[in-house]
């Protein structure tokens, strides 16, 4: 079976990335719990996260657009 690297590469960045997203996630949220943060402050650290995941995902669909 001959596997083309670029797909590959694209597939392992996709999975690869979910799976530090998602373990992200859970450093902090164990934060939190750890910090006492309370509901805000919870809040407050997920957005910030979501933030960073969300100029991620601009970056790629600005880049995907560009090269078409």
């Amino acid at each position: 079976m001959n596997v083309d690297p670029a797909i590959f590469e694209e597939w392992m960045m996709t999975i690869l990335v979910t799976i530090l997203v998602g373990f992200m996630g859970f450093i902090v949220w164990d934060l939190a719990k750890k910090s006492k943060a309370g509901k805000f402050g919870t809040i407050i650290l997920f957005c910030v996260l979501g933030l960073g995941i969300l100029a991620f995902v601009i970056k790629s669909v600005v880049i995907a657009f560009l090269e078409a």
